[in-house]
């Protein structure tokens, strides 16, 4: 890793800002943090033992690398909004996904901004001064995290997606003509290549001080696709630090975690571990009963709608206690929660969630009916997330931390804690 670079530095506000009850204090220096979707610690593990990982080996050896805990359900949207916020999803509404909307009875996609209930440290560094950019390589996080900002305006915030890079406008996005800016046309989302744009557009948008507080949320499709030790998962990393490396050399404080691990769902065959929970349901206990897979959203060939926690509405009238002790007894299921309980054990919004929530174990998915998922399109093998054992995920600084984030870190960190970390816990 070459010394930053100190032509022309940026200006950057060092004015603290507030919210959701928190107290942010931005460094000089341009800041970055990423959400690397699905980077469980053995990836790292594997891809910096094999030395493919330099600028990032360098970074925490000097900085700080450690362990945060998820939010449940460990999905995409849940914890980027609460990164995006610094608060769990008891407080930011959003408990998945894909839920069954109580005020319709429809289910529907949470990924528009107006199921978030706070507001984003992104809309508060803008009013402080700080010029933000955001980066998502899936689309449908665009409008959930540029919740509060100000668009189409000179000096405003710019938020953009690598999937529609190209559609990009000044007056929705704050910024045209991203292939230019970038250098690079407009990535496929089923590819390395939608994550490693999403960090070349920081990176451009850095050199070019377009933004000066950057989000840059990768996507988790090569994590679901490949495991950590295959080829293509280390050159993907690889890859990934090669950008970092570009950050640090433009002189950013860079922080970096993960929305969720990942695992793979499968039996020594290959063959998928899933409990089809609504058909068994109905099967046993009568029909009406509803199973919500939270992980659902328009990127099926990722992980086939199926993950490791579900949500049951149950038919009215029935025995939720005999049902759940029924259901904790199937294979596959490692814990069973009641409304009231879920939200409290999970830090969940309990009109946002069923009347039982529903976790499996390591390498189970839970499901509605085989009719729901289409398993063809995942070429013979599934690797998912969504439960307890995709929790703990890594947390990386480029700059040491100070006595009282290093005692904090030594407690129980979330991953939604980074801005903090990034902004307050290092050594200045």
């Amino acid at each position: 890793m070459s010394s930053p670079s100190t032509a022309d530095p940026i200006n950057c506000s060092t004015t603290p800002f507030s919210t959701g009850g928190r107290e942010y204090q931005p460094p000089a220096s341009p800041l970055v943090v990423i959400c690397i979707d699905g980077c469980g610690c053995e990836y790292l593990d594997v891809t910096m033992a094999r030395g493919r990982m330099p600028h990032v080996t360098a970074m925490v050896a000097r900085g700080y690398r450690g362990l945060v805990r998820a939010a449940l359900p460990t999905f995409t949207n849940v914890n980027n909004a609460a990164i995006a916020t610094g608060l769990p999803p008891s407080a930011t509404g959003i408990s998945g996904n894909f839920f069954l909307n109580p005020e319709t009875g429809e289910e529907v996609m949470m990924n528009s901004k107006e199921y978030l209930r706070v507001e984003t440290i992104f809309s508060a560094a803008a009013t402080a001064g700080r010029k933000i950019g955001i980066v998502t390589a899936k689309e449908k996080l665009r409008d959930l995290l540029a919740a509060g900002l100000e668009m189409g305006v000179p000096g405003g915030a710019l938020a953009f997606s690598s999937e529609k890079a190209d559609q990009a406008q000044f007056s929705t996005h704050g910024i045209e003509n991203v292939e230019n800016v970038v250098g690079e046309k407009t990535p496929k989302i089923y590819s390395a290549d939608a994550s490693l744009f999403a960090l070349r557009a920081g990176v451009a948008l850095l050199e070019q001080k377009q933004a000066d507080f950057l989000y840059l949320s990768l996507t988790d499709y090569m994590q679901h696709k490949y495991p950590p030790e295959a080829e293509e998962s280390l050159a993907f990393y690889e890859g990934m630090d090669r950008e970092i490396g570009r950050l640090l050399d433009l002189g950013a404080v860079v922080g970096a975690t993960a929305d969720h691990g990942m695992n793979a769902k499968c039996n020594a065959e290959g063959d998928v571990n899933v409990l089809y929970l609504e058909t068994e349901l109905n099967k046993n206990f009568g029909t009406g009963h509803r199973v919500i897979c939270p992980i659902t959203d328009p990127y099926v060939v990722h992980h086939g709608a199926l993950g490791s926690l579900v949500m049951v509405h149950l038919a009215p009238e029935f025995d939720q206690v005999a049902i759940a002790r029924w259901i904790l007894a199937q294979r596959g299921v490692t814990e069973v929660f009641d409304r009231n309980t879920a939200a409290e054990k999970c830090e969940l919004p309990p009109e946002r969630i069923g009347d039982l929530v529903v976790l499996a174990g390591r390498d189970y998915v839970i499901g509605r009916t085989p009719a729901d998922h289409d398993l063809s399109q995942l070429g013979g093998m599934l690797r998912s997330h969504g439960g307890r054992y995709e929790e703990m995920v890594p947390m990386l600084l480029s700059e040491p931390l100070n006595d009282k984030y290093y005692a904090l870190a030594a407690g129980d960190p979330r991953n939604f804690d980074i801005f903090q970390f990034t902004c307050n816990g290092v050594q200045r």
